[in-house]
């Protein structure tokens, strides 16, 4: 829903709050500890530590190559480190097998992604429900966590179009509401706003800065400093696998 400036609020809740809230009393939802990834020849990570706290927007940056998108795939239990430990609202993801990724992916994390990954021969609204159906949810409840989010992000009136009748903002905007329809603790984004113009691109990321104003941990990968500077708070430096820097604004700037 929207509150008072445009702010997104998590539908079912009265007032500004979280998506979903972090586990409680935990100061750290993301925790890396010397986490390498090698592919033949190269490291595409290397011995990064690295810790979010729950409620945090992260900017992670970095030249082409630089291990942004494959730090976020560790994250997202899409890709496992060859060594080093990531751990997830107290959970070691990264021993977890097959099908406990698959569990955690659809219980703790919401992805977005540059080019939107919608299914082009299911609706709107069918394509918001996918996660919520892989979980299990009650339909009842499913759907009317995808409503809410329709209404909230102001594309409800697409909800029985296809995502190729929708422009590039309405269809990412499709996608935060799949990312979101599970309540996920944790929000990972890689280039949300790459494939849109700088006007829609604008909009996208307002919408990304309301959510985590209102308590919803995000990782955000881009190559755009602007991006970065405006949405979060913190952003983290990559070159070559390694963090080079790792800064936050001070508040207000």
């Amino acid at each position: 829903m929207t509150g008072r400036a445009g702010q997104i609020t998590d539908p079912g809740r009265r007032g500004p709050g979280p998506a979903r809230p972090s586990v409680p009393g935990m100061d750290t939802l993301i925790e890396l500890r010397d986490v390498t990834k090698r592919y033949p020849g190269q490291a595409a990570v290397a011995g990064v530590s690295l810790d979010v706290a729950p409620g945090a927007a992260v900017a992670v940056m970095g030249p082409s190559g630089s291990g942004k998108s494959t730090l976020l795939n560790l994250i997202a239990g899409l890709d496992r480190p060859t060594s080093g430990s990531v751990t997830v609202a107290g959970e070691r993801i990264d021993t977890l097998s097959e099908t406990g990724l698959a569990r955690y992916r659809r219980r703790q994390v919401g992805m977005i992604f540059q080019f939107f990954n919608l299914l082009d021969d299911m609706t709107v609204l069918d394509n918001v429900l996918l996660p919520a159906q892989l979980a299990r949810m009650r339909t009842a409840t499913a759907r009317a966590r995808a409503a809410e989010l329709l209404r909230a992000l102001r594309i409800e009136g697409h909800r029985n179009s296809y995502p190729a009748r929708l422009s590039g903002g309405e269809r990412q905007r499709v996608a935060i509401a799949r990312a979101l329809v599970n309540r996920p603790a944790l929000l990972l984004a890689d280039e949300p706003t790459g494939a849109l113009d700088s006007a829609t691109g604008e909009q996208i990321g307002a919408l990304l800065r309301d959510l985590n104003q209102s308590g919803q941990t995000m990782v955000l990968v881009t190559h755009n400093p602007a991006l970065a500077a405006r949405y979060a708070r913190r952003t983290v430096q990559l070159t070559d696998g390694r963090v080079v820097a790792d800064a936050v604004a001070e508040a207000g700037s």
